[in-house]
């Protein structure tokens, strides 16, 4: 399914168990939504319904207005950031509509901090605007809400979270991340490139990412075209991490001075960041040292022998996870060229 991204918070949700089913105890019906009352593990929440496509909200909110689009066909509720997201379609254009304060069931911040947060961000897709960014068309107040309307782009995210439980039910079903890894190395390469460029973009622009990870990364396999969302926490420089352990990001990437009160989150972090995501494109791990991730707070690259391209390239991956940020390439673009001699040196050894 096409689907942006709304951050994971905490990701070990990820290894959740399979949710304990609703019980259902009515289903009035109010205006055009059809809402129901239902309880999770001793919480109340509502079952809403717009268009035969269900989803789950703490209290009732009427989001009928996004009609005014056409016809909701896909809904993403699974999130943290206090967002819900539609996909909407008029049989000529489709969008993807993110609504913040509408207090998710999984919510982590309040419907007033969900507002600000996507105000701040409908900002910065314009300022970042790259042709491998999600196109925001426009945003604006909408009763009690916020909302943000993209241009619908095709593809599969990267870390579908919300579809876990279901891969966990069936085993034989691959979700995009696995039939990812298993594109040829060329197909790969060139999606590397777009992070690249959108993070030399960002670079360019005196901002630096923050909670770039996998799960802001849509990949079209049919078009080989790799698009980037959920930008809305890019900090502009100076930056630094103000929340400790708990700053955001993912602990299978994140670089040790996202751990850090106080320290400098500049492009430095990007490069260990990006240096990480080309050892999720092109390394293997096992079940067990992603679990050391998780456990001790610290990314590890994978071996060598787990490395799908050569030896050139992954000594020049590796500087850029160096945990002394010292000896990383300093910025996206030094990065960039050295993994690109890196390749074309690992192509000569082979020929």
């Amino acid at each position: 399914m096409s689907a942006y991204v709304i951050r994971l918070r905490t990701e070990n949700r990820r290894k959740r168990k399979a949710q304990k089913r609703l019980s259902k105890t009515k289903k009035p019906k109010t205006g055009k939504s059809m809402i129901g009352d239902y309880e999770r593990a001793g919480e109340r929440m509502v079952i809403q319904e717009i268009d035969n496509v269900k989803f789950r909200l703490k209290k009732p909110c009427d989001l009928t207005w996004i009609k005014k689009y056409g016809t909701v066909f896909s809904v993403i509720d699974a999130t943290g950031s206090g967002c819900i997201c539609f996909g909407v379609g008029n049989g000529k254009d489709r969008y993807f509509i993110k609504i913040a304060g509408v207090d998710t069931v999984d919510a982590e911040i309040s419907p007033g901090e969900s507002v600000e947060t996507l105000k701040n961000a409908a900002e910065l897709y314009q300022i970042l605007k790259h042709q491998n960014l999600v196109e925001l068309l426009e945003h604006y107040p909408v009763l009690d809400c916020y909302a943000a309307v993209f241009r619908w782009v095709e593809g599969e995210c990267l870390f579908d979270h919300w579809n876990f439980e279901k891969y966990d039910k069936n085993p034989g079903e691959a979700g995009p991340a696995g039939r990812f890894k298993k594109l040829s190395p060329g197909r790969k390469l060139s999606a590397a490139e777009c992070l690249f460029s959108f993070l030399e973009n960002v670079s360019a622009r005196h901002y630096v990412a923050v909670d770039f990870y996998d799960g802001s990364l849509i990949y079209d396999f049919a078009a080989d075209k790799m698009m980037i969302c959920d930008i809305d926490l890019f900090r502009k420089q100076p930056a630094y991490n103000d929340a400790g352990e708990a700053y955001w990001g993912t602990k299978r990437l994140k670089a040790p001075e996202e751990y850090r009160l106080g320290a400098v989150i500049d492009e430095a972090t990007n490069v260990f960041t990006l240096g990480a995501l080309m050892f999720e494109f092109f390394g293997k791990y096992t079940q067990e040292e992603i679990d050391r991730r998780y456990k001790d707070n610290q990314f590890l690259p994978c071996k060598i022998e787990y490395w799908s391209l050569g030896s050139a390239s992954y000594s020049a991956v590796l500087r850029a996870v160096d945990f002394d940020r010292e000896k990383r390439y300093l910025t996206i673009s030094d990065f960039h060229k050295a993994f690109l001699e890196a390749i074309r040196a690992d192509e000569k050894s082979l020929s």
